[in-house]
C-alpha cells in the first residue's frame, strides 16, 4: 500500500475566486466575511443571540441552540452514546428571503470528553448526497465506526440532516414514476421520453414536498452550516466532508472562508462542476483503470478464476458477444436463455470492480465467459434525494440524443474495456429534463483559508483520483494525500486507518 502527499504550498492565482456581481453512508453559507463595518454591526447585537449572514450581506439572528436529549433509535440499532444531545435550529427555507418560512434542521452533538483540551467543534457531513448525518454524533464513539479517542477528547462532534433528508424533513416524490423511466435510451424516442418522465417527476417532488424540493441544492445547505455555527456561538468551526460532503465543505469555504479552522476532504469531488462528458469520461477510465489492475492480480494470483487467461481479453470478448447478441446469463449447469446486453455487461463491470472482492469479481467473470455460473446483478435504484441535490448542483443537460450518443461513443473510447461507468451515467440521465435548472455558481468570497487536506484512493469509482487532485490544486495551500487502493471513503478503521492517522493528526494539529 503506497501513498503519496502532493502539497501546494504557495497560492496559485488560478485558485483565487474571481470578484464577480444510521451512519457513514456508501457519499458555506453566509455569503461574504465579515467586513470592519459588518463587524461592527455585529457588536450591537444582543449578547446571546448569534448572527448569521445572507446572500444579500444583510445579518440575521439565530437563537443559541437549546439542547435535549436524543430519541431513541428503532431496532436494530442502538440507542445514541449517552453523551450525545439533539436539537433543531430554523434556517430560511429560501435563503434570498430570509424573513420567509423557516424549516428546521435536526442537529447533533456529541460533547468532548476532555473539556480542558477542547478545540472546538467538528462539523461533518457524510454525503450522497442525501444521506443523514446526525450518526456521525449520535455514534461519534462507536468503537467500530466511530471517531479515535484523541479526537472525542479534542472537539464537540456535530452531525446533522440536511434540507430535505432524515429527520429534516425528508422530500417525498411519486416514485412511481421512475418505474416507466428507459434506463438506457436507445433511439431518440426513448431519450425523448425518459426526459418528459424526469420531469414529471420533478414536478411530482414539488406538489408532494412543496418549495423545499427546489432548495435542497448544496449552497442552501452550506449556508445552513453557518446558521448551525452561528447558533453554536462559535466564530469558527472545523469540518471534516467525506464523499459528497467535499463538495460542501469546499462550498462553504468559498462563501465563509474565515469561518473556517479547518477543512478535511475524504474522497473528493470535483470542485470545477464538470458537464456531462467529463463526468462520465473520468469515472470510465477509472473503472477501466481498475480493470486492468484487477487483470495484473489475476495474472499473478492462482486463486483468481480467470488466472491462465488474459483478463482484459476475456472482457473484451463479453462485449463483442453482448454487441451479437449471443452473451448469455450463466445458469449452475450452463448459458440460459437470458440475454446480456453491452449495457447490462458495463453495470455489472462498475459495480463489481469497483466494490466487490477480487476473487468473487473474477468467479464472476468467468461466469460469463463459461456461461456456468452465478452472477450478481446490480438493479437500478432512484435515488430522490440524490437528484434533488446533484440536478440542481450541476449542470448535466444533453442537447438531444445524436449528443447522447456522442457523448458515449468518446467515453467508450477514452475507456475502452469498461465503455463507461453505470454509476455516472445513472447521474447523468436522471438530470435530463429535470425541471428545476441547474443553480448558477454563486459569487465567491475572498479570505484567508487554513491549509486544506484532501485525501483519495487512487481508485474510486465514486471520486475519481481527477478530480481530487483539481479539489486539491483550487486550494492555495493544500495537502493531496493519496491511498493506492481500491475503494471509497478513507476515514475509517480496517485497510485504510493510515488516511484516518492523517486526517486526525491535521485535524487536531495546534496550528490550526
Amino acid at each position: 500500500m503506497n501513498t503519496s502527499l502532493h502539497v501546494n504550498p504557495i497560492p496559485n492565482p488560478a485558485s483565487v475566486p474571481p470578484p464577480s456581481p444510521r451512519r457513514r453512508a456508501l457519499s458555506a453559507l453566509l455569503l461574504f466575511a465579515l467586513s470592519a463595518s459588518s463587524f461592527a454591526a455585529t457588536a450591537l447585537i444582543v449578547p446571546g443571540t448569534a448572527v448569521a449572514q445572507e446572500p444579500s450581506g444583510a445579518t440575521t439572528s439565530v437563537p443559541p441552540i437549546s439542547w435535549g436529549a436524543c430519541p431513541a433509535a428503532e431496532p436494530p440499532y442502538p440507542d445514541p452514546s449517552p453523551r450525545a444531545q439533539c436539537a433543531t435550529v430554523k434556517v430560511p427555507l429560501d435563503w434570498s428571503k430570509p424573513e420567509g418560512p423557516k424549516i428546521g434542521i435536526f442537529v447533533a452533538r456529541h460533547r468532548a470528553t476532555d473539556p480542558a483540551r477542547r478545540i472546538g467543534v467538528l462539523m461533518s457531513n457524510p454525503g450522497g448526497p442525501g444521506t443523514p448525518g446526525v450518526d456521525e454524533a449520535l455514534y461519534a464513539d462507536d468503537p467500530v465506526t466511530g471517531y479515535s479517542p484523541d479526537m472525542l477528547r479534542r472537539f464537540d462532534m456535530i452531525g446533522f440532516d440536511p434540507r430535505g433528508i432524515g429527520r429534516s424533513r425528508t422530500a417525498v416524490c411519486d416514485e412511481t414514476i421512475s418505474e416507466s423511466i428507459p434506463a438506457r435510451p436507445r433511439d431518440a424516442a426513448e431519450f425523448g421520453r425518459l426526459r418528459t418522465l424526469n420531469g414529471r417527476l420533478a414536478d411530482s417532488c414539488l406538489q408532494w414536498t412543496g418549495p423545499l424540493a427546489a432548495h435542497m441544492d448544496t449552497e442552501s445547505v452550506a449556508r445552513d452550516v453557518d446558521a448551525i455555527r452561528a447558533a453554536l456561538g462559535e466564530s469558527r468551526i472545523s469540518f471534516i466532508g467525506h464523499s459528497y460532503g467535499t463538495s460542501l465543505g469546499e462550498r462553504y469555504a468559498r462563501l465563509f472562508p474565515g469561518r473556517l479552522r479547518a477543512l478535511a476532504l475524504d474522497s473528493a469531488m470535483d470542485p470545477d462542476r464538470p458537464d456531462a462528458e467529463r463526468y462520465l469520461t473520468d469515472a470510465g477510465v477509472t473503472v477501466d483503470d481498475t480493470l486492468k489492475r484487477l487483470a495484473a492480480w489475476c495474472e499473478k494470483d492462482t486463486s483468481c478464476a480467470l488466472n491462465g487467461k488474459d483478463l482484459i481479453a476475456v472482457t473484451d470478448e463479453l462485449f463483442a458477444r453482448a454487441d451479437a447478441g449471443t452473451l448469455r446469463e450463466p445458469g449452475p449447469n450452463g448459458p440460459t436463455r437470458t440475454k446480456v446486453d453491452a449495457d447490462r455487461l458495463a453495470d455489472f463491470l462498475t459495480f463489481a470492480v469497483g466494490k466487490g472482492g477480487r476473487e468473487e469479481t473474477a468467479k464472476q467473470l468467468a461466469a460469463l465467459y463459461t456461461g456456468k455460473g452465478e452472477v450478481q446483478w446490480i438493479p437500478h435504484v432512484t435515488d430522490m434525494a440524490s437528484r434533488l441535490v446533484l440536478c440542481r448542483d450541476y449542470d448535466f443537460r444533453i442537447r438531444d440524443y445524436a449528443e447522447y450518443r456522442a457523448i458515449l461513443k468518446r467515453a467508450a473510447k477514452a475507456a475502452p474495456h469498461v465503455r463507461y461507468s453505470s454509476q455516472a451515467l445513472n447521474t447523468i440521465l436522471g438530470c435530463q429534463g429535470w425541471t428545476m435548472l441547474p443553480k448558477p455558481r454563486p459569487t465567491q468570497v475572498e479570505g484567508p483559508l487554513p491549509p486544506v487536506l484532501v485525501v483519495n484512493a487512487t481508485h474510486d469509482l465514486a471520486t475519481p483520483l481527477p478530480g481530487a487532485r483539481r479539489m486539491a490544486r483550487s486550494f492555495p495551500k493544500a495537502t493531496l494525500f493519496t491511498m493506492d487502493v481500491v475503494g471509497h471513503w478513507l476515514y475509517r478503521r480496517g485497510g485504510t486507518e493510515e488516511a484516518m492517522r492523517v486526517i486526525d493528526a491535521y485535524l487536531t494539529d495546534p496550528k490550526g
